[in-house]
């Protein structure tokens, strides 16, 4: 059975293409990055992660706005 887990690399192009959309946005999320530590676990498959990190409520507020006018317009 092939192994379908994300390899850091992976997570890493998912980092970027997030922080790309955010950004797209006006949002950045200074603490977004691949949580290395999910690798290293003895999960089977590795987790790959992406930790979020800590933001403002200006952030999350900007954040949440984004996210409920995008779900509007595919509505």
């Amino acid at each position: 059975m092939p192994d379908h887990s994300p390899t850091a690399y992976d997570v890493t192009l998912c980092v970027e293409d997030l922080r790309t959309a955010l950004a797209e946005h006006g949002i950045t999320l200074p603490s977004l990055r691949v949580d290395l530590p999910s690798f290293a676990g003895t999960y089977a498959p590795p987790a790959g992660l992406v930790a979020l990190g800590n933001c403002n409520t200006a952030t999350a507020r900007a954040l949440a706005a984004a996210l409920r006018k995008t779900a509007a317009v595919e509505r």
